[in-house]
């Protein structure tokens, strides 16, 4: 019987992009927006650890409500 040893563990590496695909339409000025946005939800729920993707589909949604309303 062949022992393992722990220090033999293999790491599967995936090939990330750094951003969603999605997100890749945003100007840089309204990913920053975004995630001022994100941030300040995560600090109104009192800094709940593990809900950043709630947070920042949230964020998404009221800025670009906000854009929308906006006249130009």
């Amino acid at each position: 019987m062949k022992t393992r040893n722990p220090d033999d563990q293999r790491v599967v590496k995936r090939n990330l992009s750094p951003e969603p695909e999605s997100m890749q339409k945003y100007s840089d000025e309204v990913r920053e927006r975004i995630a001022k946005k994100a941030y300040e939800l995560y600090e109104q729920r009192g800094r709940q650890a593990k809900r950043d993707i709630e947070d920042w589909l949230k964020a998404e949604e009221l800025v670009r409500k906000e854009m929308n309303d906006t006249p130009e």
